[in-house]
C-alpha cells in the first residue's frame, strides 16, 4: 500500500486523514528502527503485514522503502470510502493486489511455508509486486481484462537479473495462457494454484 495513493488526502474526509496519519507513523517506525519482520500488530488488533523490498538486485538500484497492508482489506476501503469499486478504476486496483497479498500471506502462514514474502522495486520504475522465496516466483497483479505486452515490463527486467524465476501475472483474463514466457492466470485460478500448493 503506498503512500502516493493518498496524494490528495485533504479533499478526503477526517478518517481518511486519520488512516494517513497511522500509516505514516508505521512506515517511519520500521524504516528509522530498520525492522525485517513481515508481521506488525497493534494492541488494537489492527494487523499489519510489512513487506520489505527483496534487497538481491544484481544490476538495478532498489528503491528499499517498505510496503504494508492492512490485514483486512475492508478496513482500507472503509476508511477511504471506497464504494462500489468499478474494475478498471484506480480504486479497484489497489484493493484486487491487496486481496490477492493477503491470500499469499494466508497460506504461507497456514501452511508453515519457510518462504519469504516481499516486492522489488527499482529507481527506474521497475516493479514485480510479490517475490517469493529466492527469486523463485514472481507475481504481478494486473486488474486488466486482457494481459498485454505493456504489463509484462517489470517482469522482463525482473527476469533479466533472475532467469530462473517463475513469472506469473495474476489477472482478470478469462483463461489461462503463456504469452512471452508469463503464465497469465485469471485471480481465480491462481487462488486454486495457490492453495493446492502450485505456485510455491
Amino acid at each position: 500500500m503506498m503512500l502516493n495513493e493518498y496524494k490528495n488526502v485533504d479533499k478526503k474526509p477526517i478518517w481518511s486523514k486519520i488512516y494517513l496519519v497511522v500509516t505514516t507513523i508505521i512506515l517511519t517506525f520500521v524504516e528509522n528502527f530498520g525492522m525485517k519482520t513481515p508481521i506488525f500488530t497493534e494492541k488494537s488488533g489492527i494487523e499489519f503485514r510489512i513487506l520489505i523490498d527483496w534487497d538481491m538486485s544484481v544490476k538495478r538500484r532498489l528503491n528499499q522503502s517498505p510496503r504494508f497492508y492492512y490485514f483486512d482489506v475492508s478496513l482500507p476501503n472503509y476508511l477511504l470510502h471506497r464504494h462500489g469499486l468499478q474494475p478498471g478504476s484506480d480504486d479497484f486496483g489497489h484493493a484486487y493486489e491487496h486481496l490477492m497479498i493477503q491470500e499469499i500471506i494466508a497460506y504461507l502462514g497456514y501452511n508453515d511455508s519457510e518462504e519469504t514474502l516481499s516486492y522489488w522495486h527499482t529507481y527506474s520504475g521497475y516493479e514485480v509486486d510479490a517475490v517469493l522465496g529466492d527469486a523463485k516466483v514472481a507475481i504481478e497483479f494486473k486488474s486488466c481484462r486482457e494481459v498485454q505486452s505493456k504489463h509484462l515490463k517489470g517482469l522482463k527486467a525482473f527476469h533479466e537479473e533472475h532467469p530462473d524465476a517463475r513469472l506469473i501475472i495474476v489477472s482478470l483474463d478469462a483463461v489461462p495462457r503463456l504469452f512471452n514466457g508469463v503464465e497469465v492466470l485469471p485471480a481465480k485460478v491462481f487462488l486454486q494454484m495457490l492453495w493446492e500448493g502450485s505456485v510455491v
